[in-house]
């Protein structure tokens, strides 16, 4: 599937109108992209480092998860909106960025991985599931999601 014609449509929109000519407005919208950032990871290490037992070992695990999955989901839809809209500034040059395309394949995994495997596995009471499968759970989510951080984080030097 090829996306160019959405990129090419991106570029000339009214929206990236709006990124490119107003500094201050693109300055605004790329401190929510941070602040949304900052809320997903901070969710996601804690509900993981709580699965993992390293973290919150007095509190439910449950409740840790169920608490943080929340504000993931929240956090999810601000950097989802946010990075639309700073897309639109350099449609074209992220078209033809392969770590863009790498950030966004590991965001889609981070995403399936948390609402297809992660969220339903872990509705059940963690004390009925194996340790080990939550572990792993555990430390794939940190590792799919360090990949995003890193990848989104690279497509400045490339």
């Amino acid at each position: 599937m090829d996306l160019y014609p959405f990129f090419d449509w991106l570029d000339t929109s009214m929206l990236a109108d709006i990124s490119k000519a107003y500094g201050g407005v693109f300055a605004v919208v790329q401190m929510f992209h941070l602040l949304g950032m900052s809320m997903l990871g901070g969710m996601v290490l804690v509900g993981d480092l709580r699965l993992l037992n390293i973290l919150l070992k007095d509190v439910p695990s449950e409740l840790v998860i169920e608490n943080t999955q929340k504000w993931f989901t929240i956090a999810l839809a601000i950097v989802m909106t946010s990075g639309i809209f700073m897309s639109s500034a350099v449609a074209m040059k992220l078209y033809y960025n392969e770590m863009f395309w790498a950030k966004m394949t590991s965001l889609g995994l981070g995403i399936t991985f948390v609402y297809v495997i992660r969220r339903p596995l872990l509705k059940f009471k963690h004390d009925t599931l194996n340790p080990w499968t939550i572990k792993l759970v555990a430390v794939t989510s940190i590792s799919i999601w360090f990949t995003v951080a890193a990848a989104g984080r690279w497509i400045g030097f490339s």
